[in-house]
């Protein structure tokens, strides 16, 4: 997937004049948020759960060789084919060395971020491989030409009207705006796609290392048919998602579903170890697994190591006040939201998504509502002070940044700075004691007045009251 973060201003201001977005944005609040709120309430042990499910993704990622192993060594044991990629170059080599080993001409695919980080689908139909997105939402988008613009809800910002007029021109069909038709209709489409595939591809929400298996959690039952009636499967993923036991798994379990769509559990949760046997009637005949670095390891050891506990629920983003607002193509690339603005610059370069980690108000939420307990403002802000130290950011924000040090490390100068600055900001008000326009700072005061300042320093204030 190309990396279009270095455009991320130009694209929110675009977004937030989006009004079809702007309506579909709307839904977030009470599919996401309010549902999150009433499913977590089910739970009266919760910050038990959610210490102990922060302790497991810790552990794990301390011990992230020896988990590894161990997954590949019961896999391997049960079947499947284990392979190592160290970058998305390396993961979809060896998928079309998979596909052309076992005379693939057709692939299904269920949901998957990892193969949108690999931009695998282009890559599938450049070497003649056709590809059918399952999942319904990434069906739409391939219809579409279109990434996703949420890791849970891929389609989150498109409306029913939108998606009928596709479904019209795409399927020759007559148009309808009824949720139960549409569906309807994507199925009848897609079974077929099912019973012809070659192969089936999938992410995986876990690994589990004592078992070998690979647990992925669905609600459309798309990922089950994938995984099993094609007679090759191939499963991605990255490198961090293994966990030790089902028992830590179920564990996660218990917070995966309630943070991602407030579901207290999926419809379909699906453990899938080796290929099948003699007397099973499912399953696939030849399993593999690829595992993705592509830049994972290298956080292990640094300040973004927490980063990997993430466990993609998304409730991150769900209440971020920056994607609430401009969804996440404006991001530019496959991780959008708090968690974007953390992963984009760690695995594609810092310089390469230069505002991503100032694209937050750093109000907080995004670590509150984290199931491991990520502290995302405190990751982004390790980003921003790296982005100083390499001068990547613009000269004059760095030499105010410079200024603002060293006033503040001179306590005269600054409260006598401070001073000046309140008063002919307080001047500047005038009587109705509103800014309307700030020289060098016209971002905060663009869109609605500022209000001035009082014209006194909270450090006078302070002394005021404590002289009384």
């Amino acid at each position: 997937m190309e990396v279009t973060a270095m455009h991320f201003k130009r694209k929110a201001t675009e977004k937030l004049n989006d009004e079809n977005l702007q309506q579909a944005l709307k839904k977030l609040q009470s599919r996401f948020v309010d549902s999150r709120a009433t499913a977590l309430a089910e739970l009266p042990n919760f910050p038990e759960i959610r210490d102990a499910a922060a302790a497991i993704r810790e552990r794990v990622i301390r011990n992230l060789d020896g988990y590894l192993l161990r997954f590949e060594q019961e896999a391997a044991a049960r079947g499947a084919v284990v392979h190592w990629a160290e970058d998305i170059e390396d993961a979809n080599r060896l998928v079309v060395e998979i596909a052309r080993l076992h005379g693939v001409r057709k692939v299904v695919k269920s949901k998957s971020m990892v193969t949108e980080e690999c931009g695998l689908n282009d890559y599938l139909a450049s070497v003649g491989v056709e590809v059918l997105e399952t999942d319904l939402g990434e069906y739409i988008l391939q219809l579409a030409h279109e990434p996703p613009s949420h890791i849970v809800a891929p389609v989150v910002h498109k409306s029913k009207e939108e998606i009928a007029d596709l479904f019209e021109e795409k399927h020759g069909r007559p148009r309808t705006t009824q949720i139960a038709e549409m569906c309807r209709e994507a199925r009848e489409v897609l079974r077929p796609g099912f019973l012809s595939a070659d192969m089936g591809i999938s992410g995986a929400n876990f690994l589990i290392a004592e078992t070998g298996s690979v647990l992925i959690v669905t609600n459309e039952g798309n990922g089950r048919l994938t995984t099993t009636l094609p007679r090759v499967h191939v499963a991605i993923t990255g490198i961090e998602k293994v966990v030790p036991t089902l028992e830590d798994a179920s564990t996660l379990l218990r917070l995966l579903p309630r943070s991602a769509t407030g579901q207290s559990i999926t419809n379909y949760v699906s453990v899938l170890t080796g290929v099948r046997g003699k007397d099973e009637a499912d399953g696939p005949e030849h399993f593999h697994v690829i595992l993705l670095d592509n830049g994972r390891s290298r956080l292990l050891g640094t300040e973004l190591q927490p980063m990997l506990r993430c466990i993609r629920c998304g409730a991150c983003m769900n209440h971020c006040p920056v994607y609430q607002n401009i969804g996440g193509h404006a991001y530019g690339w496959v991780y959008p939201g708090p968690m974007g603005s953390v992963l984009t610059p760690a695995f594609v370069g810092l310089e390469n998504a230069i505002d991503l980690p100032n694209a937050s108000t750093f109000c907080g939420e995004c670590a509150v509502v984290c199931p491991v307990k990520i502290p995302l403002p405190d990751l982004m802000r390790h980003l921003r002070h790296l982005q100083v130290e390499r001068d990547l950011r613009p000269w004059g924000e760095r030499a105010a940044l410079r200024l603002w040090s060293w006033a503040a490390q001179h306590p005269a100068v600054y409260a006598m700075f401070t001073r000046v600055a309140a008063r002919l900001l307080h001047r500047l008000g005038g009587k109705k004691k509103y800014l309307r326009h700030l020289m060098g700072a016209s971002g905060w005061t663009r869109g609605r007045d500022m209000p001035a300042p009082s014209g006194r320093t909270f450090r006078e204030l302070y002394q005021t009251r404590r002289a009384s």
